[in-house]
């Protein structure tokens, strides 16, 4: 009998060795049998060998970074360890259902060309509503899109197996021939959008994405920077922009530097004066005048 191929899991832990162990417990329902989880821990300032002891949880090995690489980083420093054929990355701060594995590869079986599969994304606590069921294509104007089924209610509506435009960074299955072919993540997003340029490159590259909506998994959101502070304004704004310098050329890309210039600087500073939020304000000039010193060239 074949032996089934071997899944690599990658989470990062940074200060969160608590919400890595629920994520670890969570680990323990998996019924697929052939499976490591690599925890990559980022320098948090606790550290996280007291609450995430490997010999207590199966499959699971602690590695500990001596900085924090961010979410591309992290994850592609994890990825040096991972030895198998598929490489599943999860959010630390998501918990899984027992079959998420066997779903996610029924994709990779059917077509050759499968290249990152999605499971269904809903809200940790809020199980019955959705989060992701899939994007949308990334809008060449604006620099933004969005995930269809969006706090819709879950009553298995997308509960079927689609190409979609773009791999959720919570949660992706990827396959390690598309790895080794095209690279991993481009570091320099650091957080944020760095899923979306990889997804473009692995698309170029020949490979598709695919959405498993018989897969799920639930998501506590934000909680490694929250739903709502100046460095998550900082790095949404600068990786927007560096998104699109990479990614259109010519008239989409006059467009997009049009519309950013036009719309978008003078409403995000309208709000924020508006509201008194100074942080959140100086962030995002700094997001845009750091994204200008950055090449874009660079594929990481």
């Amino acid at each position: 009998m074949k032996k089934p191929p071997l899944i690599s899991i990658i989470t990062l832990n940074y200060n969160q060795a608590q919400v890595t162990r629920d994520f670890l417990e969570s680990c323990r329902n998996l019924t697929y049998p052939h499976y490591e989880i690599l925890v990559c821990d980022m320098n948090s300032s606790e550290r996280p060998h007291g609450i995430i002891r490997p010999e207590k949880f199966p499959h699971t090995s602690l590695y500990c970074s001596d900085r924090n690489l961010g979410f591309a980083g992290g994850n592609n420093w994890g990825m040096q360890f991972a030895k198998g054929d598929y490489i599943l990355l999860l959010n630390n701060d998501t918990e899984v259902t027992p079959d998420l594995i066997q779903q996610l590869l029924i994709p990779f079986e059917k077509d050759p060309q499968a290249g990152v599969v999605c499971p269904k994304i809903n809200y940790f606590d809020q199980p019955e509503r959705i989060q992701y069921a899939g994007f949308r294509p990334m809008n060449t104007v604006t620099g933004r899109t969005w995930a269809i089924g969006h706090q819709e209610i879950d009553t298995g509506q997308y509960n079927h197996i689609s190409i979609t435009y773009g791999a959720h960074g919570a949660a992706m299955m990827v396959k390690r021939e598309v790895i080794d072919k095209i690279g991993r993540f481009p570091e320099k997003f650091f957080l944020y959008y760095e899923e979306w340029d990889w997804s473009a490159r692995i698309q170029k590259a020949g490979y598709k994405i695919y959405f498993q909506g018989n897969a799920v998994v639930y998501h506590k959101e934000s909680m490694s920077v929250g739903k709502s502070n100046p460095l998550k304004e900082y790095y949404l704004t600068r990786n927007r922009i560096l998104y699109m310098r990479r990614n259109s050329k010519g008239v989409k890309l006059l467009a997009f530097t049009a519309f950013f210039a036009l719309f978008t600087f003078p409403k995000t500073i309208l709000k924020h004066l508006a509201k008194g939020n100074l942080p959140f304000l100086k962030a995002f000039l700094r997001g845009i005048k750091d994204n200008l010193m950055m090449s874009s060239y660079s594929p990481v």
